[in-house]
């Protein structure tokens, strides 16, 4: 699992495009907020974690439609599936490498752009633990649906359409969490929730993965 890891990142560090664009999508659709919602502090500082959270979403959303296609149609898919490896852990190599690649840049910028939105600095360490929670979850909740739309017609249009609704949670729960931390209120249960949900997530995803990779070849 390890070795299907490291190469998933090496074919990242080659090509680079995916990652690429979603950080720079990242990055672009937050420091676009203070342009239209103008420059007042504590009107950034009231809407950045739901801008942050939005943005982080579209951003994995974003990469997640080439999360197995190029396998997919290179046939290396296939081999992935007839190895001794269990799909399942072929799926969560590949989770594990696109959290790698996408969700922690996000994390290592989030907090720059926290303070372009005027975030208190005292908040960046909440914003690391409530990202360090979701973007696992986004990564993984976007590879069902990116394995479920696999070799489907449209299926860049049918990946959104299939994962948004899915995301609704993850994206209430994480600005809730910061939210509370930045009225002086605790996060705790908010984030407990959303521990709980990617706990629950990393046993369930891995098997509807599976399940759907194993469909898309038959």
């Amino acid at each position: 699992m390890v070795r299907l890891i490291l190469r998933d990142l090496r074919l990242v560090l080659r090509q680079g495009s995916d990652a690429t664009a979603a950080l720079m999508f990242f990055v672009l659709c937050v420091v676009l907020f203070p342009f239209g919602v103008g420059p007042e502090p504590n009107v950034l500082a009231r809407i950045a974690p739901g801008v942050l959270l939005i943005a982080a979403l579209l951003a994995a959303l974003l990469s997640m439609e080439r999360l197995f296609q190029g396998d997919f149609e290179d046939g290396s898919l296939e081999l992935l599936l007839l190895s001794p490896l269990p799909a399942e852990l072929v799926a969560v190599a590949k989770v594990v490498a696109h959290w790698l690649v996408t969700g922690l840049p996000l994390m290592i910028v989030a907090p720059l752009l926290a303070l372009l939105l005027r975030m208190p600095a005292g908040s960046l360490g909440l914003l690391a633990g409530v990202l360090a929670l979701a973007t696992p979850l986004l990564s993984l909740i976007g590879a069902v649906g990116a394995a479920l739309t696999l070799g489907a017609r449209r299926s860049g249009v049918l990946l959104p359409l299939l994962v948004l609704p899915l995301y609704i949670p993850v994206l209430i729960f994480a600005a809730a969490g910061l939210d509370a931390g930045l009225s002086g209120l605790s996060p705790r249960p908010h984030l407990l929730l959303l521990g709980g949900m990617l706990c629950g997530a990393l046993v369930l995803a891995p098997l509807a993965i599976a399940a759907a990779l194993r469909a898309a070849h038959e």
